[in-house]
């Protein structure tokens, strides 16, 4: 037997012996989901095995939920139902897209309480409007006083609005905290300084890190003036309200870092935000901060350096908020590749028996990179290439930019013409007289001004919206595997001169986001959006899927009779998150629309995929468009698949489970069994 083919039977034993000790660590616990990404290290995995590959097919409704928003006289402001809800002993809890907090009866979706911080009266929240992911869940013991008080235990649901606050509600009212804060809330403007409070808001839960409520934020993402607020991430007392620590995502003063910053352009540059979910290393008290870009995400000529921490995997002492390590995936970004989901926490077995505490972290390029979670080291190299240099006057980007060396990327990077769609001759020549009107090059060629070289502007691969989205990744703690959906969407990066009465910056992205003039066939091969499993022990592929029908149908190509070709679609629609239980991935995506590759049109899917090898094992078309990353649970006996769908006054919580004679007993101490 060689080296090569003993190697996977080692590793697989060694998988085996460390199963107990990861599922200790990681995984929603107990067949509940009490954090966002079912624990607070983003794996998106529940080891619960009701619903399985033999009874799949057979998920029916148990039951559904109507938003109560409906019910309010501003419903129609709000906007796309992208909510996670949590599970804890038997109640959901999650937000609305007019972020009311609710209670519901997890068995039959009945609504126990609810709470209204009427931010619709506050005004439309920047950036997104009125959407809202969700909840973050906090337990704490308290010990016994001096003066003989028993010990007890509280519970609290922190969520942050977009009206700039920061609440803590008791779980078993919907109460506010009266010790937390000004009656239960935190006005989240403090610690940002002097700024316009109508940039800053929020729609992302926050997380709880030890004994801190770490908080980002959204910041207004279309400026006009290379003034903004900035995104530093600050830590909250979990009990009063407090703030412990501000972290300066853009350093300040004689911080470090701050020399990235050329000509002081740290005083007046903003942005450099922690716009979505982070994760935590409980054990050790470390959070990690995803970063995004800075003031503006397309020219950075005002900006000049490397503009450390934006673009930023960022590791904080969650009690302090010092700076442990950080990795910079984007220098000087001129391409908006912020990092858009929270990394996830897994433990990768290694062939002399040890196993490294890693965190894997996607990206919009297509790239995964893996680290030792305590200290930053890559699991593999990470080399600094050389790549196209800006010719935009003023720009100066960075001659290199990292590139990993494992595992392979999961998306398309860059363009070149055995890219472009060629499903038929004439197609082919009609997006090669598109492609010549534009520059193209790899990944990271950078933006032009419109009409330089006679070219309307770049052809960028991956797109703005990814690659990854905010979805993100999930991964399974028993096998170190890593699934990400991505997608394949092309767009155009073009500057131009601004009016100089409404701007300061010397250049602004202008022009249509994707090249016309296919009827509405997308302009590269397919697949447009995929599934890739990912092994972290080898940093390997295991399998990738094409996720979706995509334009198969269209009336250009309906007599090839095509494959599935992936849905291409803007990413935060339609790129789904996913959850992954014993053996199967549960995943979303918004319905392919044929007039218009930035919309998808109404309804949408959810399917159940095997992870083993990739296979497509149900699918239910839905009415209403899904938007929220599943969750499951298991309740009564019975497992339960959850999805947020729909927008507005029409927004809707579903529950699926299998039939209940084809469900079998729960395994593996997850708690509950058969009816």
């Amino acid at each position: 037997m060689t080296t090569k083919t003993l190697r996977p039977i080692l590793l697989s034993a060694l998988l085996v012996l460390c199963t107990a000790a990861i599922q200790a660590q990681h995984g929603a616990p107990d067949g509940d989901w009490p954090h966002y990404g079912g624990d607070r290290g983003s794996t998106k995995f529940t080891a619960l095995d009701q619903i399985d590959e033999g009874n799949v097919a057979g998920l029916q409704l148990a039951w559904s939920w109507k938003s109560i928003d409906a019910e309010l006289p501003k419903a129609a402001m709000g906007g796309h139902f992208k909510a996670t809800p949590l599970e804890i002993g038997g109640r959901l809890y999650l937000t609305t897209p007019l972020q009311q907090a609710v209670a519901l009866d997890a068995a039959n979706g009945e609504l126990l309480w609810r709470y209204d911080p009427k931010v619709y009266d506050v005004g439309r929240p920047t950036n997104t409007g009125f959407q809202h992911r969700g909840l973050e869940w906090w337990k704490s013991e308290i010990p016994a006083a001096d003066g003989g008080e028993a010990p007890r235990t509280i519970e609290r649901l922190f969520f942050a609005t977009g009206a700039r606050q920061l609440i803590s509600l008791d779980p078993a009212t919907g109460l506010p905290d009266p010790a937390f804060g000004d009656a239960g809330i935190v006005d989240t403007t403090q610690g940002l300084g002097e700024i316009n409070p109508r940039m800053v808001a929020h729609n992302a839960p926050p997380i709880v890190c030890g004994d801190t409520v770490v908080l980002g934020s959204i910041i207004f993402d279309g400026p006009t003036h290379k003034t903004m607020p900035p995104g530093h991430v600050r830590g909250f007392d979990p009990r009063t309200g407090a703030l412990k620590w501000v972290f300066h995502t853009i350093p300040q003063g004689s911080e470090f870092g701050v020399d990235t910053w050329e000509d002081d352009s740290w005083r007046y540059t903003g942005n450099t935000n922690v716009w979505t979910m982070m994760s935590c290393d409980e054990e050790r008290g470390i959070v990690y901060l995803p970063t995004s870009t800075p003031t503006n995400d397309w020219y950075g000529g005002h900006r000049k350096g490397d503009n450390l921490f934006a673009e930023s995997l960022v590791a904080l002492d969650a009690a302090s908020g010092e700076r442990l390590w950080h990795f910079q995936a984007v220098h000087h970004g001129v391409w908006d590749y912020d990092f858009p989901c929270a990394p996830n926490l897994v433990d990768i077995p290694q062939p002399d028996g040890s196993v490294i505490p890693a965190v894997a972290q996607v990206s919009k390029q297509g790239f995964t990179y893996v680290f030792d979670r305590r200290d930053g080291t890559p699991i593999w190299p990470i080399e600094e290439r050389p790549v196209p240099q800006s010719t935009v006057p003023g720009e100066k980007t960075s001659p290199t930019q990292p590139f990993p060396t494992k595992p392979p990327p999961f998306e398309r990077q860059g363009i070149t013409e055995d890219d472009i769609v060629d499903f038929t001759p004439e197609l082919r020549d009609r997006a090669l007289e598109i492609l010549r009107q534009y520059q193209w090059g790899p990944i990271f060629t950078p933006p032009i001004v419109v009409g330089e070289g006679g070219k309307q502007g770049t052809i960028q691969v991956p797109s703005a919206a990814g690659g990854a989205n905010w979805g993100g990744a999930a991964v399974d703690p028993r096998s170190a595997r890593l699934f990400v959906p991505s997608m394949s969407l092309v767009m155009i990066n073009a500057l131009d001169k601004p009016d100089a009465a409404r701007s300061d910056f010397d250049y602004i992205r202008v022009g249509d986001w994707l090249p016309r003039g296919l009827d509405g066939i997308p302009f590269l091969k397919p697949p447009y959006g995929r599934i890739t499993a990912i092994d972290l022990v080898e940093g390997e592929h295991d399998w990738m899927v094409a996720h979706g029908a995509g334009p198969k149908d269209h009336p250009l190509l309906a007599h090839l009779d095509l494959p599935d070709l992936g849905a291409n679609a803007h990413g935060v629609l339609s790129n789904g998150g996913l959850v992954l239980t014993d053996g199967l991935l549960f995943i979303i995506q918004g319905e392919w629309d044929p007039d218009s590759m930035l919309r998808v049109g109404e309804g949408g899917f959810l399917r159940a995929y095997r992870t083993s090898d990739g296979a497509k094992l149900w699918e239910k078309k839905l009415d209403k468009t899904p938007h929220g990353t599943p969750m499951s649970y298991l309740h009564g006996g019975v497992q339960y698949v959850v999805v947020a769908v729909g927008r507005g006054p029409e927004a809707e919580l579903l529950a699926f489970s299998a039939p209940f004679r084809t469900r079998r007993a729960t395994s593996g101490g997850a708690g509950g069994s058969q009816p």
